[in-house]
């Protein structure tokens, strides 16, 4: 299939206009995609503090939250002057999944819903959920239909995460994507690399490009290799979407939201932070943990692995380092903090490009037999429920 790839036109001002997903409006049009571990009411607070956009719950499965789990409440609650609220539910059964979209919904428990089919964990896809469920066409038509039935009446508008399909023989992406807009999904994101893919080489902006050219009356955001404002303008300018999805680019960086908003609204001005404001921004984060979690030992164990993100790039001492990776209480985190150089400059590009490991290809785990078919077998359809577990979106 040959599309042409569509080209945004310079113009002064604004880059693109405001993003609006069904009744909601994010004057700039960048979405925080949900990380498990990482999005929670602690992490989106401090990038609404940096900038603007439209921040996501970490994932709930859709079956944990219909049985109303400790853990899967906490993650759907968000503080009073959080606007939009917004989360994401996985799941791979269609009854299930609008059990809890209804509960979000008519419990008042948020204003947008994203659907994740873009998690590429072996433990889901071996089950044929996440990032290979659109396979099966009728499956996944049953699922977003059940999820929109269910927030339509609440005035909730429902979103869709995929990724372009198992690997590159087993594409859905664009089919899923007209499903969607034909059910009433008010805009889909497609982060651009397959199951197999996995977060390894370079995202195929080329294939979000089509999506565009082929979804033409829902907004079609971009996901994938955003690691920078001058990633987010390129990523627009060779596909023409209308908003990004930024990932890992901001672990360890929530200021990067103040060089989109920035970046989108025609600015050059950029966030270039010496360790001084780092070691801030890393003792508010540990705060607002503390706040979050209610336990303050909890709290910062949970911390330990933004660390490396943080102080990417900057010269901190391979001890200093490894010590701020075990903290477990305040006081020692500011003794760890004090004793950095906070005179130390912002150091260029090494604080910057790709966060955490980005790992290899890999050959996606399947359920025996999954691409035999584009539809659902009664024997598939019997083994759902299994696919539904706490893990990471994609």
């Amino acid at each position: 299939m040959t599309v042409s790839v569509p080209v945004v036109p310079a113009r002064a001002g604004a880059v693109l206009p405001p993003l609006r997903i069904g009744p909601l409006t994010v004057d700039t049009p960048v979405v925080l995609a949900p990380m498990a571990g990482v999005t929670n009411a602690a992490f989106r607070r401090l990038c609404r503090e940096s900038g603007a956009g439209l921040y996501v719950a970490e994932m709930v499965t859709s079956r944990a939250l219909v049985e109303r789990g400790e853990e899967s409440m906490r993650i759907i609650s968000h503080e009073p002057d959080e606007r939009p609220r917004s989360v994401q539910v996985y799941g791979v059964d269609p009854t299930t999944v609008a059990a809890a979209v209804r509960l979000i919904a008519s419990e008042d428990r948020a204003d947008h819903v994203d659907l994740n089919f873009g998690c590429p964990v072996p433990k889901v896809t071996r089950r044929g959920g996440g990032a290979v469920l659109p396979w099966k066409r009728d499956l996944f038509r049953a699922i977003i239909t059940a999820a929109v039935d269910a927030a339509s009446p609440y005035g909730v508008p429902v979103t869709v995460k995929m990724r372009k399909g198992i690997d590159d023989d087993h594409l859905t992406y664009l089919e899923a994507g007209l499903v969607a807009q034909e059910v009433g999904v008010a805009a889909v994101a497609l982060h651009a690399r397959t199951a197999a893919d996995y977060y390894s080489g370079t995202a195929d902006w080329d294939a979000i490009a089509q999506l565009k050219a082929t979804v033409t009356d829902i907004p079609v955001l971009g996901n994938g290799d955003i690691w920078s404002a001058e990633d987010a303008l390129e990523m627009v300018a060779q596909t023409g979407c209308d908003g990004v999805v930024v990932g890992r680019g901001c672990q360890g960086r929530p200021w990067l939201f103040a060089d989109l908003a920035a970046a989108f609204a025609g600015s050059d001005e950029r966030v270039k932070p010496g360790l001084a404001y780092v070691a801030t921004i890393v003792r508010r984060h540990a705060e607002l943990m503390v706040e979050h979690f209610g336990d303050e030992g909890k709290a910062l164990r949970e911390m330990r692995k933004h660390m490396a993100w943080y102080f990417k790039g900057y010269v901190v001492g391979g001890e200093t380092r490894a010590a701020l990776g075990l903290v477990s209480t305040m006081a020692e985190l500011d003794d760890r903090l004090a004793g950095l150089d906070l005179d130390q400059g912002y150091p260029g590009a090494g604080a910057e490009g790709q966060r955490g490991r980005a790992g290899s290809p890999k050959r996606p785990l399947l359920p025996y037999g999954w691409l035999d078919s584009r539809e659902l077998s009664a024997e598939f359809a019997k083994a759902l429920h299994e696919a539904e577990l706490s893990v990471s979106g994609g």
